[in-house]
């Protein structure tokens, strides 16, 4: 069976925590910076749920999703090396 490779939704859980509770409060006084990174937020928040719905249409599809935590991730669950 084929699968699909995409990022493990860990990955956008804690840009999404880094966001809201640090970046958030650092930008508390500046009104711009605050909507810039609020905006961020929607825009992974967005991207989170799309990712779903493309793990739902491989579902549907009979593609598996091999989540990756890093670039270096190989299907087999090995390490890529740069030799």
């Amino acid at each position: 069976m084929q699968s699909i490779p995409l990022p493990s939704p860990i990955h956008y859980e804690i840009i999404l925590q880094l966001l809201e509770r640090q970046t958030m409060l650092a930008v508390n006084d500046d009104p711009s910076l605050r909507q810039q990174v609020n905006q961020l937020i929607i825009t992974l928040r967005k991207a989170a749920a799309q990712q779903k719905q493309l793990e739902e249409s491989c579902q549907f599809s009979s593609l598996e999703v091999d989540y990756r935590w890093s670039l270096n991730h190989l299907s087999n669950g090995q390490v890529a090396t740069s030799d």
